[in-house]
């Protein structure tokens, strides 16, 4: 029974480092246990019955947040699990506990925790060499956990910024649009050119970002109409609209290009967030009812 303690601590352990490698390092950003733990959070937030207002906004940090409780709790239980069959005597105990009364799950967890946020009581201490050895290897995977841990913190936000940046600036091309009242199409080939060439490159970076950082999609942003969600429409049909004929030939080869982008952007919801949808279109209008609107 104690060799398949271990091996089932081995095994909780493993499997954390896996996610862990996966969400940060995999070209593909895949980890199973985040991703699910985050649409489970995205799932619960929509069907509350507040979900669509400040849970709702909250959902992608909450989620953050759950899947870095989940890699501990799974790096704590395996390393407890491991810990078990050396009770009580592998270890050392304070003069004021009695070894007997401390050999359960419980005390080997708290071994575990100690270990794993550098904490050194020093009321059960190892005995063995290898236990020796393992406390402090424990302790670089809680300090390996809290670096993985902001390392990812900061890249999402990166991506966020990414987005929402691409956002105001269609934003605002729609807004110059409104204001001057026709069509951008219908403006200066050379510059028109030049603002969808800087869209789709921005588009492809969000696109990426989706990719290796799936979790970006929960993180809503408060002011909707600078969403990019409710802008992609817009974005779609300027291309369509670059793009017909009678447009300069290079203009309508970089209205191509944008459409091309759209579209890959709407596969990857798709493909990746599992967003329903048959068409690019229909997709969008998916992607939009996630980030739309935020009820009070």
């Amino acid at each position: 029974m104690d060799i398949a303690w271990t091996a089932l601590g081995v095994a909780l352990v493993l499997i954390a480092l896996r996610d862990i490698f996966d969400v940060l390092f995999h070209p593909l950003g895949r980890g199973m246990i985040a991703r699910r733990v985050v649409r489970g959070v995205a799932w619960t937030a929509r069907h509350l019955p507040r979900g669509p207002s400040t849970i709702g906004l909250l959902a992608g940090p909450i989620g953050y947040v759950a899947v870095v409780a989940t890699w501990a709790t799974l790096l704590a239980l395996g390393w407890a699990l491991i810990f078990l069959p050396q009770l009580p005597d592998g270890f050392n105990f304070d003069p004021a506990l009695d070894p007997a009364a401390h050999s359960g799950f419980l005390d080997a967890l708290y071994v575990s925790l100690v270990n794993l946020t550098s904490l050194g009581y020093g009321d059960i201490s190892p005995a063995s060499s290898l236990l020796r050895i393992l406390g402090p290897v424990e302790t670089m995977f809680g300090l390996g956990l809290l670096t993985a841990s902001i390392s990812w913190l900061i890249s999402i936000y990166g991506s966020i910024s990414r987005r929402d940046s691409l956002a105001h600036e269609v934003r605002l091309t729609k807004e110059a649009e409104e204001r001057a009242g026709e069509k951008l199409a219908d403006a200066d080939p050379e510059l028109l050119e030049t603002m969808l060439a800087g869209f789709a490159e921005q588009l492809i970076r969000s696109r990426r970002d989706v990719i290796h950082f799936p979790i970006t999609h929960y993180f809503r942003t408060e002011d909707e109409e600078r969403a990019l969600a409710g802008l992609l429409p817009f974005l779609s049909q300027l291309a369509d609209e670059a793009g017909e004929d009678g447009r300069p030939q290079a203009l309508r080869v970089r209205a191509g290009i944008l459409r091309q982008t759209i579209d890959d952007f709407a596969e990857t919801l798709r493909t990746r967030l599992r967003m329903p949808g048959d068409s690019t279109d229909e997709t969008l209008r998916h992607y939009q009812s996630e980030h739309g609107p935020i009820e009070e």
